[in-house]
């Protein structure tokens, strides 16, 4: 096998697919004095694609903006962190939002939302939003992107009992296997960034491992979530390669064969 592939020319190698981060916030401040250098960096990198989740509404009308510039796909939601700034016309301007948007192609989940115990906002008012993010991917029949940190009991019960068709995605996802396939049984795919890359992820190297590649989507949490051994305080798409490069390695396969299964995974997800 290696003979035949010195000896094929570079028409006949296999090509790499195009790369997805399926959850960077390329619209927050952190981009604003380059964010056109970047997508110009992603480009030459072979990142075509990337989905800009929503976090509150005071971001929403720049993030469709930013989404609009650079030809991004994206999701409109309400961050488990920002429940408590909410308003009354908080959820009923989201559910407005979405009736004048979901015709757009690039309209493509509901979130960030979720659970977060470790944050202060009253974790009453979290389960009553998230809630109704539920209902909203069920009446507009899109994927949800979920935040979810130690509040993962309280997640599953409410996924079990959900009728959103599309699922979505447990965005960020840093635990082991047995917690990973109790979301994979419910028909969520796991967002794997650039905490697989430190060396104290075990657990989450272990569930990469072992699970079914299907499972995936790559994404980044830019500006937020670098890797342990990156050099700025800034996350960027660009570590996508090195994501991929890590999930072959754990799973011991080749990095064009990660690529496509990776690439179905979002572009089946997210209908792109």
């Amino acid at each position: 096998m290696a003979i035949v592939e010195m000896n094929s020319s570079p028409e006949q190698q296999p090509k790499m697919s195009p790369l997805i981060d399926s959850h960077a916030h390329l619209d927050f401040a952190e981009f604003d004095h380059d964010r056109a250098e970047l997508f110009e960096k992603m480009k030459a990198q072979g990142i075509t694609q990337v989905v800009i989740p929503g976090v509150s509404e005071d971001k929403w009308l720049n993030q469709l903006h930013i989404a609009s510039t650079y030809n991004c796909a994206f999701a409109l939601g309400v961050h488990p962190w920002f429940c408590d700034s909410m308003t009354e016309q908080t959820l009923p301007n989201l559910r407005q939002l979405l009736l004048s948007l979901h015709q757009q192609r690039k309209l493509v989940a509901i979130g960030e939302c979720g659970l977060d115990k470790l944050h202060k906002s009253n974790f009453t008012t979290q389960l009553s939003v998230f809630r109704a993010h539920i209902l909203l991917a069920q009446e507009f029949d899109l994927p949800l992107i979920i935040h979810c940190v130690k509040s993962h009991e309280e997640m599953l019960g409410l996924l079990k009992s959900a009728k959103n068709a599309k699922k979505g995605v447990i965005h960020g996802f840093y635990g082991g296997p047995e917690l990973a396939l109790r979301y994979v049984n419910l028909g969520y795919k796991l967002g794997i960034g650039g905490l697989l890359l430190n060396d104290s992820a075990k657990k989450l190297q272990q569930t990469v491992a072992q699970l079914p590649l299907s499972a995936f989507v790559l994404e980044t949490d830019s500006p937020a979530m670098s890797p342990i051994s990156s050099e700025n305080d800034r996350n960027t798409p660009l570590i996508l390669p090195l994501l991929l490069k890590k999930i072959a390695s754990l799973q011991k396969k080749t990095n064009v064969l990660i690529s496509e299964q990776l690439y179905f995974n979002a572009t089946q997800l997210f209908d792109l």
